[in-house]
């Protein structure tokens, strides 16, 4: 192995039920690694190279330096290097929050590669993980779980401008247009015909690029207006509600009570700013 080789695995204390990093890795591989399971979630850096990677959910995806993918837990997979192999680094991770990097989207199982447009920034975040971790210290997981979640983000960010970040050319148009339009009666099937896809298509593509369907994504809208005027107005909540296109201010009121946990008049007093 190289000189600059290494491993490291630490276990996380009980109290960082969030997110942690539990091993850190760098070294060049030169054969497959066929059918394995891992009990944590793995991001490898692939700063060299080329090969291929398969999974239940993707199939056999090309692995194209410089790139990054991610594993999952408890699922096998199998990757390897052409020759004469890659260099890689890796870590692995888990915790509550990686509930929510699935969720937003942040790390897909369909489509776990990552083709990086800035390797030096991703080997500067490894870099910060292997120093971070090494003095085995609540402070150092501490911040090496920091730096995971900006890595997590940075990958995501590079991942979206390799796509253009729409799914769909015309996605980024109706995901506008229905931000500006969202206090508004809207017609989705009128929508998805103007940008030429039919309503499942809509919902399908929407989806995948927002965690939301158009009309949970239309009342997450609503609702974080009416939050704002809420703490920013004397306006009465019926006029509130109508304001953010609610007609009908009982069920205004009831919805935002199952979402928030609070009233909207309750809401009121705990962030009023006039």
């Amino acid at each position: 192995m190289p000189a600059s080789s290494y491993a490291l695995y630490r276990s996380p204390p009980a109290a960082m039920g969030g997110l942690s990093v539990r091993g850190i890795g760098r070294h060049r591989v030169s054969r497959a690694i066929v059918r394995r399971k891992l009990p944590d979630f793995a991001v490898v850096l692939v700063e060299e190279g080329r090969g291929w990677l398969e999974t239940g959910a993707a199939g056999r995806q090309a692995i194209v330096a410089p790139c990054l993918f991610w594993l999952f837990p408890d699922t096998a997979h199998s990757y390897g290097p052409d020759d004469p192999g890659w260099n890689e680094r890796w870590a692995l991770f888990g915790g509550s929050l990686t509930r929510d990097f699935t969720r937003m989207r942040l790390i897909v199982e369909q489509a776990p590669v990552v083709p990086l447009s800035d390797l030096g920034g991703m080997r500067l975040l490894f870099d910060r993980l292997h120093a971070e971790l090494s003095p085995d210290t609540p402070l150092g997981q501490a911040e090496a779980a920091a730096t995971l979640y900006r890595l997590v983000v940075q990958a995501a960010r590079q991942d979206a401008g390799q796509s253009g970040g729409d799914a769909h050319p015309d996605l980024r148009g109706a995901i506008d247009d229905l931000r500006d339009q969202a206090c508004e009666p809207i017609d989705f099937n009128a929508l998805a015909s103007g940008f030429g896809m039919s309503p499942a298509t809509l919902r399908r593509r929407f989806a995948l690029h927002t965690g939301l369907s158009p009309k949970a994504f239309q009342l997450r809208i609503r609702l974080d207006l009416a939050k704002q005027l809420l703490a920013a107005t004397d306006s009465p909540v019926e006029a509130v509600a109508q304001a953010v296109g609610f007609t009908d201010a009982f069920y205004f009121s009831r919805l935002f009570r199952s979402r928030e946990d609070c009233s909207p008049s309750e809401f009121r007093r705990r962030h009023r700013r006039v």
